[in-house]
Formats: structure tokens, C-alpha cells, sequence
């Protein structure tokens, strides 16, 4: 794939990462709207595509510095988080503001590394986000930075903006940047540096090329920014670095403006799959009859129908097996019901699923994209 072919025309799951140094003006600290204004546009126009689009913004600790009068020389975090707690409001309603004259939703998503590390939050996280995409929404995800600590933050939306990818199974990931792309040299001081367009594989010598984070509102890099490459290729999803200081950037990107594209060697998909079938343990099991058998091996969801018994403890969210009635092992997954859940909806035609629980996660007990075929 060329430089000119990898560009976002044919993007369908697509989260954009601002940077606090692209939203605010590093002289004055006030909030560059215009810009802000532009890149809605944009985004309105990547919607009436039909591109879902996620916003990964900073932003929320440089303008409530300034509203507090924080020293961003002396700022302790105690102090940075007070400013988030002040900034959010202020980022949030410009947001809403930029994106409500498209006529667009955003929904505001505060997360904590937690979030993406323990299993529970992280199956709520993803539901939330895949039904705002599902009714339309934007939305607008930062670093709880209000109750966040040391040890349990991102660091940076980069690589923020690349474990969403991977929760979301996101097709491609767009880091808008001062910079066009990686250079071979930080181009800033070294007039013989190019830019990169393609990279297919993050060696020694890709890193040893990055730099560091050149303004007081920037708190990434271009390290950073292949860390997030890295989490994003192993996801399956393409990660741009693309200029962001221009107005319109992500059109510039349309009609074909410079930048570098990372190519993972798999689909969202098939990295999804890897990681179920290789690194999830699996903590019960569910017998399914030869009907449903034949309807995995032919690419279907797993229904309740199908299933003769359930085997172990399990939750919502977790790993099973799926055993024919002879106990051979035909499939692993992620299932959407516990055990529990399960063995009062089996033999049940999924339009009974609401009425035998209360509730739903959906008509499948183990969808399609999140199951592995044994024999694959």
C-alpha cells in the first residue's frame, strides 16, 4: 500500500487523538476555536460518509491551568488535577459547541488506565462506546486526569487513543500532530531529515528516530507516538501521524497530504481473534448440538437455541470453550451471558432472551466476531 492509497477515504472505524498544543494557544492559553471549528467540520464531513468517529482530546489541564493561574513550571498534581477538574467543563462545552453547528452529538467518556485493565470496566467501556457509535454520537474520550494518579495514568492520549482502538476494534487511528509525520531527524534541526511514509515494522531504527515533545502543552513526543503505533499495529488497526496545525487537517488528509501510515499485518478482526484464541484463558464451557456446530463452522453467532448445557463458573465477558455433545472442542469465545445467565436461556429462541432474564446483551450468546474456530 503507497502513501497516496493509505489515506482515511476508506476509513469506517476511525479515531482521531488531539493534542493539547493543537486545541490551545501556547502564547496566550486561550483555545483556538476557529481551528476547532475546522476540524468539526471535518468530521461532519467523515460522518456523512458513514465513518464512525471517535475523539481522543487533551486539552482539559492546559485551559483550566490557565483559569486557575497555575504556573505550568511548578504545577504539582494535586494542581493538575484541579485544573482538569476545571478545564473538562470548559472542553467539553467548546466540543459540543464545535460539533452541535454539524449537527452532531458528542458524548463525553472519562476513563482511567482501570478502565482498560480490569476486565469489568473495560466490557462496560467498550458497550458504551460501540452503542454511542451504533446511535450516531461522537464520542469525546480524555484521561480521567480529576482522580487519576501517578500510577495508574496513560501518560498521553497517544497511547490512550491506541488501547481505544484496541477495545473498539478500530480500523485506523490518526495522530494530529506538528509535525507532518517521522522524519529520519528531528526536522527542526536537521535540514537533510525526510519523511517516512510507510512503516510495516517498528525496528531499533524506527525508534532511535524519535525526538521529544517540543512545547510546555505537549506532554507526548514522538516517542510516544510510536508506542501508540505499536499497541495499534498489534490491534490490527493502521495508526497515521498527520499535521494538525492547519485548518481542515483531516481533509488535507483526503486530498492527500503528507504523512507516515504504520501497517499492521492483520485486520482488527483477525488481531481480535489472535488474542482470543492465544491469550485469553478460558473459564467454562458450553455444549452446543450438531446444528449449531455447523452453524459456527459456517461463520454464524452462537444462539441459545443451540446449546444443550453450560460447564463452570463464568461471567459476562469471559473466555469459554464450545464443546460438541462428544466433548470435542469445535470453538473459543468471548460470551455475552454467564453461566447462569446461560443455562436458563439455552434451548431458548433469542427473542426470548429479554423476556426469560429482564434484560439483554444482545441476541447472540457468543457473537460471531468475538469466536475462534478451533480448526482455524
Amino acid at each position: 500500500m503507497s502513501l497516496q492509497h493509505a489515506s482515511l477515504s476508506d476509513a469506517k472505524r476511525l479515531i482521531i487523538k488531539v493534542g493539547s498544543a493543537l486545541l490551545v494557544d501556547e502564547n496566550t492559553g486561550k483555545l483556538r476555536r476557529a481551528w476547532l471549528e475546522a476540524l468539526a467540520d471535518d468530521i461532519a464531513h467523515l460522518r456523512e460518509r458513514g465513518v464512525e468517529v471517535i475523539v481522543v482530546s487533551s486539552g482539559a489541564i492546559a485551559l483550566g491551568r490557565r483559569l486557575l493561574g497555575l504556573d505550568h513550571r511548578t504545577i504539582s498534581l494535586a494542581d493538575k488535577q484541579a485544573a482538569a477538574a476545571t478545564g473538562q467543563i470548559s472542553l467539553s462545552q467548546v466540543w459540543q459547541e464545535a460539533l452541535g453547528r454539524n449537527g452532531l452529538t458528542m458524548a463525553q467518556v472519562l476513563v482511567t488506565l482501570e478502565d482498560m485493565e480490569g476486565r469489568r470496566r473495560y466490557l462496560n467501556a467498550r458497550g458504551t462506546l460501540n452503542a454511542l457509535l451504533a446511535r450516531g454520537a461522537v464520542p469525546l474520550i480524555n484521561e480521567n486526569d480529576t482522580v487519576a494518579t501517578e500510577e495508574i495514568r496513560f501518560g498521553d492520549n497517544d497511547r490512550l487513543g491506541a488501547k481505544v482502538a484496541h477495545m473498539i476494534s478500530a480500523d485506523t487511528l490518526v495522530l494530529l500532530s506538528d509535525i507532518d509525520g517521522l522524519y529520519t531527524a528531528d526536522p527542526r534541526k536537521n535540514p537533510d531529515a525526510t519523511l517516512i511514509p510507510e512503516v510495516r515494522e517498528l525496528t531499533s531504527e524506527i525508534f532511535d528516530m524519535a525526538g521529544v515533545a517540543p512545547t510546555m502543552y505537549s506532554s507526548g513526543g514522538m516517542v510516544t507516538k510510536l508506542q501508540a503505533a505499536e499497541i495499534a499495529m498489534k490491534a490490527g488497526c493502521r495508526m497515521f501521524i498527520a499535521r494538525g496545525t492547519i485548518y481542515h487537517p483531516l481533509k488535507a488528509q483526503l486530498e492527500g497530504a503528507p504523512n507516515t501510515v504504520f501497517l499492521p499485518s492483520e485486520s482488527p478482526l483477525a488481531a481480535r481473534r489472535h488474542w482470543i484464541a492465544t491469550s485469553l484463558k478460558a473459564s467454562g464451557a458450553i455444549i452446543v448440538d450438531a446444528g449449531a456446530a455447523k452453524a459456527l463452522h459456517a461463520g454464524k453467532n452462537l444462539l441459545a437455541a443451540g446449546i444443550t448445557a453450560v460447564d463452570g463458573r463464568f461471567k459476562h465477558g469471559d473466555a469459554v470453550r464450545v464443546l460438541d455433545v462428544e466433548g470435542n472442542q469445535i470453538a473459543r469465545g468471548i460470551t455475552s451471558y454467564g453461566a447462569e445467565e446461560t443455562r436458563l436461556l439455552m434451548g431458548h429462541a433469542s427473542g426470548d432472551i429479554e423476556a426469560t432474564l429482564g434484560f439483554t446483551r444482545g441476541n447472540a450468546v457468543i457473537h460471531s466476531d468475538d469466536l475462534v474456530i478451533s480448526d482455524q
